[in-house]
């Protein structure tokens, strides 16, 4: 099959971009935002557009070629980098990105290695000056990465990969296994187990597999972009770097089939119409590519302007829906009775936003550290569905609102008092780390909330919210937008795999003070709210 490479408007001759039904009800018609384009973030407070191009430089902007050349060099670089942080002679870093802001600082995050071995929790970013000095350093370990030998006295399985393990207070001689399966609810799992290599000890171990929930055909009618051929037109997106929906026909493996359609009109806003959960995946994956680009200056979900691929009607039943970086894909499940698909603007963006965390930071998806993974995907779930500014699926602070998950209308979490669900926290305690990664989460979804909205009682998009803080004290919100904005700088220059709560309101902090200087209303705002949430 032959396909045109250039992607199509309805607007203009020739067409193959068309107004897709994905709501009987709802007739609310959408702009797409054309890749590379300035758009006005919907925001209260939105600014101009030279004024987005500066936050977005602050941010630290990226096109994918310059990228590659970036990260290119600062490999040639690394053995330099790598004694100036004088780390052994066995040691090894490897460039994983780079980025610039508009003070100069090149921020450079590396992996590193132990006499050839991959070290888990090793990770780091430095933070170099325009002339090259090292200025400041952020690592997954203070540890010196040591290990008596390299041979293990233990023997594992073929498929087990020998590692080092950092993520403890000694670095061990480890192998790491990795055990396929299913979950309880059907959700593919994978967990990855870190074992010493010496003494047999369990180390570490973590789901692979990172899960979210949301809403479905509510997004009203929109506009897709999508690509002629041959035989008719298909869901591949070349705006906004290829990125394609396929249709698992109810299986749970593979890639499935490319939707396909005679005339380029899809769905009928209905679980019955088998195109609709398509169109409304298609439509979320599109707001959130947008979404990273005019409002964080990024250039897809990894940086480098490729996309990835949505895959739909996973499963029989299936309520849930999950990124998995192995296929660096998105899965949506149908729902009960496989009528309300997962496939929601928010629900997109949060899966999304997994493989953004794993091309960044990388936070382990376990402990704090998993929590605030999670989190990441709220915060900006939210934020994006706020920025699509579709008026069938309003912008919201609440998790899963639409699905009726619950079967009694209540969503599945609260960003504003995280508690309501009745299992995740408010305020950060020593216990948090052992709560389920979606339930440690809610102490950040409340910082979040609390800095952009502040406390108190308020009525936005028609929900009532009532935030309070640990301390009693009153919190004035900065705006949605600066908000994410810190959440962003923090994710993508400071934190590290292992960053727990502390280290977040460090790294946010840092973010902070770059993005609106050290005496600015902002840091002050962003101290005060971690405190709110008993993060000191």
């Amino acid at each position: 099959m032959n396909l045109h490479t250039t992607p199509h408007n309805s607007r203009a001759p020739r067409t193959t971009r068309r107004l897709a039904a994905l709501a009987a009800t709802a007739a609310m018609v959408v702009a797409g935002v054309q890749a590379g384009t300035a758009v006005a973030t919907p925001d209260d407070d939105a600014r101009t557009t030279s004024a987005k191009t500066a936050t977005a430089a602050a941010l630290g902007v990226n096109p994918s070629a310059q990228r590659a050349t970036a990260i290119k060099s600062a490999q040639a670089e690394a053995s330099s980098a790598a004694k100036a942080l004088k780390l052994g002679g066995q040691e090894k870093l490897i460039a994983r990105d780079v980025i610039k802001d508009a003070q100069g600082t090149v921020h450079t995050r590396y992996e590193r290695t132990y006499d050839g071995l991959p070290v888990l929790g090793g990770d780091l970013v430095t933070h170099t000056t325009a002339a090259g000095k090292i200025k400041s350093v952020d690592k997954a370990t203070d540890a010196k990465i040591a290990v008596a030998s390299t041979t293990p006295k233990l023997k594992a399985a073929a498929s087990a990969r020998k590692v080092i393990y950092a993520g403890g207070e000694n670095p061990a001689l480890a192998w790491e296994t990795v055990k396929k399966g299913v979950q309880k609810d059907g959700t593919p799992s994978r967990v990855h187990t870190i074992t010493d290599a010496t003494t047999g000890k369990k180390l570490h171990s973590y789901e692979a597999i990172e899960t979210g929930t949301g809403n479905s055909q509510y997004s009203g009618e929109v506009e897709i972009t999508t690509t002629k051929s041959d035989a008719g037109f298909e869901l591949t997106d070349g705006e906004r770097g290829g990125h394609k929906t396929y249709d698992l026909n109810q299986g749970s493996s593979g890639t499935g089939d490319l939707v396909t359609d005679d005339d380029d009109t899809w769905g009928d806003g209905t679980g019955g119409d088998r195109q609709t959960a398509a169109v409304d995946a298609h439509y979320g994956a599109a707001k959130t590519w947008d979404f990273y680009k005019t409002a964080l200056g990024r250039d897809g979900i990894a940086g480098d302007g490729k996309a990835a691929y949505s895959r739909v009607h996973y499963g029989e039943n299936y309520v849930n829906a999950f990124w998995d970086d192995s296929c660096f894909c998105m899965t949506y499940g149908d729902g009960e009775g496989n009528k309300a698909a997962l496939t929601s603007i928010d629900v997109a963006a949060h899966e999304m936003t997994h493989g953004l965390t794993s091309a960044t930071a990388n936070l382990d998806y376990a402990g704090e550290s998993g929590g605030l993974n999670e989190a990441t995907s709220d915060i900006l779930g939210a934020s994006v569905e706020f920025f699509a500014d579709n008026a069938s699926d309003a912008g919201d602070y609440l998790i899963g609102e639409k699905i009726d998950i619950n079967g009694d209308g209540t969503p599945l979490r609260y960003m504003d008092k995280p508690s309501k669900d009745g299992n995740s926290a408010d305020f950060w305690d020593e216990n948090l780390g052992n709560l389920d990664v979606h339930h440690s989460s809610g102490v950040a979804n409340h910082f979040f909330y609390l800095l952009a909205e502040g406390s108190g009682k308020k009525t936005i998009n028609g929900v009532e919210y009532d935030s309070a803080t640990s301390d009693g004290s009153t919190l004035t919100g900065i705006g949605r937008e600066k908000a994410y904005q810190i959440w962003y700088k923090a994710l993508s220059v400071y934190m590290t795999s292992t960053t727990d709560y502390a280290g977040a309101r460090v790294a946010t902090e840092k973010a902070a003070t770059d993005l609106f200087g050290a005496d600015s209303e902002e840091l002050k705002a962003v101290s005060a709210t971690w405190t709110g949430v008993n993060v000191k």
